[in-house]
């Protein structure tokens, strides 16, 4: 049987590494995406030939059109995708804010999202197969003037609708909510948080479920 092919962005650090690994060790061909190419050829080269780095912008369209044609060339399908890129703002707030920081944390936690969506549909209708997203436990609460919040609010209104949307054709959608995530997302260590393994296993276990089960969420929060 030929394995199945995971591509993801945000896939050099935190999450995005961890969940490859995951992924090679559950037998997926992974397609990893980041602009870090230094760590991203690295960790191909620990993940060994189920892994292919391809270093990218995700902000850029036309960047992750042609990481999803290299993956597809290289492994000869795609089965899912997880659009796991993001980050937050270095000053947060609406008044003491910086708009064009704004704007870069739009771009990534919104519109590079949308670009991964975009780029692997044509593939997934192929294999029916499975979109993922990263949204946050900030996207379902309401915390006092969060801008980062709200793009995870879009996350995971957008994960409902493209669940219905996929349902119709043999696919699905999953969102992974985490609370805080030891990552470098944080600049101090959260060593009592959950660790970006545990969001990868919840990534995995989504990926496997029979095909007639769709989990449109997992929410996952530290016990501490």
């Amino acid at each position: 049987m030929t394995p199945r092919t995971l591509f993801l962005t945000g896939a050099s650090s935190g999450i995005g590494a961890a969940t490859a690994r995951a992924a090679v060790a559950a037998g997926w061909n992974v397609a990893m995406m980041a602009r870090s190419a230094d760590r991203l050829h690295a960790l191909a080269q620990e993940l060994g030939p189920q892994a292919l780095a391809l270093p990218g912008d995700a902000t850029d369209l036309a960047q992750q059109q042609e990481a999803v044609a290299h993956a597809v060339a290289a492994f000869g399908r795609l089965d899912a995708a997880f659009a796991n890129a993001g980050r937050g703002l270095v000053t947060p707030g609406t008044e003491a804010g910086v708009p064009d920081d704004w704007r870069g944390m739009i771009d990534l936690n919104i519109l590079a999202l949308l670009y991964t969506a975009r780029v692997a549909l044509p593939e997934l209708r192929k294999t029916r197969g499975h979109l993922l997203l990263t949204g946050s436990a900030a996207g379902r609460v309401h915390i006092p003037g969060s801008i980062y919040g709200a793009t995870k609010w879009f996350v995971h209104g957008y994960g409902g609708n493209m669940s219905e949307e996929m349902r119709r054709w043999g696919g699905r959608c999953t969102v992974i909510s985490p609370g805080m995530v030891d990552t470098p997302f944080f600049d101090e260590a959260k060593p009592d948080k959950l660790q970006p393994e545990d969001v990868a296993r919840a990534v995995v276990f989504a990926l496997t479920q029979d095909p007639r089960a769709e989990l449109r969420e997992i929410h996952i929060m530290p016990t501490n």
